[in-house]
């Protein structure tokens, strides 16, 4: 239950000589609520069955975080039907693989079966969201696993805590200002009711996207999906708060320390626009000029030619209500920090005057269209990228057929303005990440 997140866009050196294919697929709701999308590939007798939940940590109150995150964990633990540590047993034991991961604003939950075992994908996720059993015990259980994850991930884990302490600045007011592991001592103080009261409100079939994709019958998928889902009640609608935070208008500068590192590290974040904004997308295309590979311009300047860094990198951070822009560098032969600041701003400053040539502009459009194949060659990619389409994008599935269409109009006047417009100075936060002697 790990989330992997991808620091720039991995740039492959092969080239497609095909176009990416539309995603077909079929879309209906259930009389409860349930979004059900299913897309047909009989290339291999594989199928992917995913729920995501419009739940994540910027759904808990300030004094109760970590919900979400402990949910993940929390609805393996078994259901009426299922006994107690069998989940994962009734996966492995039928040739299937499963897993789950929460953010900030969804929760993921998967299996992927041979396409002989669709019915058990189906009843299993049906059992997780019709009478899951949240007990004493298993609050538990899942308390000090929760724990280990924490202490393993972030609380012992080198730069584990950068997020943190920038997110802290760069959201302040915004739930997003807590990380979605949350605070053990908010899950140590919450009691069992509360817990249930969670699940109830969040974990509703209105709530969530069942999203099948591989090789089924789009009939019988039908059929099978009001068998396993029809039954599980309707819950009250999700009512979500807005928090529109003022512009950052002042550079923040902190410094944070961390006894798990011997190589300090600096970055620089700006607050950027939610995934459903188009500048979102010109941002990510920002990330890959600047870090996306070896022949990126700040890998190029800073670690082959001048050798003052170890490691630069440039992504976006990409969440629903806002995102953030993060820059960062680890020193090479006891460099500044401050110098490689100002090396990465000098790249900076060069985007938001320059245009970049057409050959690298072309080149830009080549590693996005590849990415966006590599990212539907699967099928639980196709099911998680047909679930964000509806959850995410105004309820709009067919998302994922437009993404490459946009990404292709973007032009290279907008790559400028919107460096321009978002990555400023007086608009960010810089994070001196020193270690703790």
């Amino acid at each position: 239950m790990k989330k992997r997140f991808l620091f720039a866009l991995a740039i492959s050196g092969l080239c497609f000589s095909a176009s990416a294919q539309k995603v077909q697929f079929t879309e209906f709701d259930l009389d409860n609520g349930l979004h059900v999308i299913l897309h047909q590939d009989k290339t291999a007798p594989v199928v992917a069955v995913s729920v995501m939940y419009h739940v994540g940590s910027k759904d808990e109150e300030t004094e109760r975080t970590g919900f979400a995150h402990f949910f993940e964990h929390l609805l393996f633990e078994g259901s009426k039907n299922i006994k107690r540590g069998d989940f994962m047993k009734l996966v492995s034991g039928n040739g299937g693989q499963n897993n789950a991961n929460t953010s900030q604003d969804r929760t993921f939950y998967y299996e992927v079966f041979p396409s002989n075992q669709l019915e058990l994908g189906l009843w299993l996720e049906s059992e997780r969201m019709l009478h899951p059993v949240i007990s004493e015990e298993g609050v538990k259980t899942q308390n000090e696993v929760v724990k280990e994850e924490k202490r393993m991930r972030i609380d012992n884990s080198p730069y584990g805590k950068f997020t943190e302490k920038i997110f802290t600045h760069l959201f302040d007011g915004h739930p997003y200002r807590w990380q979605p592991i949350g605070s053990m001592e908010h899950l140590d103080a919450a009691k069992l009711n509360e817990f249930i009261a969670f699940f109830k409100k969040y974990y509703v079939p209105n709530n969530a996207v069942l999203t099948i994709a591989g090789d089924l019958d789009v009939e019988k998928t039908k059929g099978l999906v009001k068998q396993y889902f029809g039954e599980v009640p309707k819950g009250a609608p999700v009512v979500r708060k807005e928090v529109v935070l003022p512009e950052i208008k002042k550079q923040i500068i902190d410094t944070a320390y961390d006894a798990n590192i011997q190589i300090p590290a600096i970055f620089a974040a700006y607050r950027v626009p939610g995934m459903k904004s188009r500048e979102n997308k010109v941002l990510g295309m920002i990330s890959s000029i600047l870090s996306g590979g070896g022949s990126s311009r700040l890998s190029t300047k800073m670690v082959d030619e001048k050798k003052t860094a170890l490691q630069v990198a440039a992504f976006n951070y990409t969440l629903e209500d806002y995102g953030a822009y993060i820059t960062l560098a680890l020193p090479n032969k006891n460099t500044p920090l401050s110098d490689l600041l100002k090396d990465i701003d000098e790249e900076v400053l060069r985007l938001q005057t320059d245009l970049i040539s057409e050959s690298d502009y072309k080149k830009l459009q080549n590693q996005f269209e590849n990415s966006y194949v590599s990212a539907n060659s699967r099928m639980l990619g196709i099911a998680e990228n047909l679930a964000n389409g509806y959850t995410f994008h105004n309820k709009d599935t067919n998302d994922i057929n437009k993404e490459l269409d946009v990404i292709k109009s973007i032009t290279r006047e907008e790559i400028r303005d919107v460096a321009k417009k978002y990555l400023n100075k007086d608009q960010r936060i810089v994070l001196y990440y020193l270690p703790k002697k």
